[in-house]
């Protein structure tokens, strides 16, 4: 059974997001091969961390995409969290828009791409 098209955008936001988180982390590395990070094992644990985030939004995406639940309701949480840590940045003076619009935008989307992609597989007729 395939996903509706709201699903195929929801998977692509994903994907997107998860593409961004490994950028993130291979940036991560270079900071480390560089000698910016003060502490090894926090480093080392934040690039694994930002890899696992990585890895479980591009699996969300393809399991959105299959018209899996659990992968929306994964690419939800995400979405939340997401949501969560633009909203806290706003908290931080300056205010770094580009992060806060960079976080919080493509995170409001995925939400709301997710829940109409679960509408709307909940509306079709079971076949």
């Amino acid at each position: 059974m395939r996903s509706p098209g709201l699903a195929l955008a929801a998977a692509a936001v994903l994907a997107i997001e998860g593409a961004a988180l490994l950028v993130i982390a291979l940036i991560e590395v270079f900071g480390l091969g560089a000698g910016d990070a003060s502490s090894l094992p926090t480093a080392l644990a934040l690039i694994v961390l930002t890899l696992i985030g990585a890895v479980a939004l591009v699996a969300f995406a393809i399991g959105t995409r299959s018209g899996r639940s659990w992968a929306r309701s994964g690419g939800v949480v995400f979405q939340v969290l997401a949501i969560a840590i633009a909203l806290a940045s706003l908290t931080i003076q300056p205010i770094a828009w580009a992060f806060t619009f960079g976080v919080g935008l493509p995170a409001l989307l995925g939400f709301v791409l997710l829940i109409a992609s679960t509408r709307a597989e909940n509306e079709r007729p079971a076949e």
